[in-house]
């Protein structure tokens, strides 16, 4: 088994201080500290993002331009939080446990798609209101514009297919009608 700190696997930027795990079979554990614990993987995500676009564990706010200096923010800002509040990950992976939850609630078009037309229905309430959400508490925020525009575009492609479906289910709820 190797030793290998979080510096080497890029989860640390250069303000913080390096963890060390233990490498074996291609499997990370942890030796200090619970930062890598939660479902959703959101510090190692964004600083894998950073690394693929170029960024240095070095680089800053400062230092970067464009997308990648919002990344780069994200990245800092998970870092901190994370080392010193490790806990606010656990509202992340109860965001996790919502999703998955919404996402059983589509079964129901599956099983019986003219009763539960009212899931499609939901979804496409979910997509208009992406919108205004993204619109109205993104600059709260500081979310950059584009930013809220693909949070929008969730909204705008997600309601493509639920209104394709829900015209099937019509559709299949008038031929059960004239039967």
């Amino acid at each position: 088994m190797d030793f290998i700190t979080r510096r080497q696997l890029g989860g640390y930027n250069s303000r913080t201080t390096a963890k060390t795990h233990k490498v074996s079979s291609g499997r990370i554990h942890h030796r200090a500290g619970n930062e890598w614990t939660d479902s959703i993987p959101l510090q190692v995500g964004i600083s894998t993002l950073a690394w693929i676009m170029g960024a240095s564990e070095n680089d800053t706010v400062e230092t970067t331009t464009g997308i990648l200096q919002w990344i780069v923010r994200v990245r800092d800002a998970l870092n901190d939080t994370y080392s010193k509040y490790p806990f606010i990950a656990y509202g992340t992976d109860w965001l996790a446990f919502g999703h998955l939850m919404i996402a059983i609630a589509f079964i129901g078009p599956l099983r019986d798609p003219v009763r539960n037309i009212w899931v499609l229905e939901f979804g496409m309430i979910a997509c208009v209101m992406v919108i205004p959400l993204a619109m109205i508490c993104g600059p709260i925020r500081g979310i950059p514009f584009y930013w809220r525009l693909i949070d929008c575009a969730f909204g705008v492609f997600g309601i493509i297919p639920l209104w394709i479906t829900r015209n099937y289910t019509l559709e299949l709820a008038r031929l059960k009608l004239k039967e």
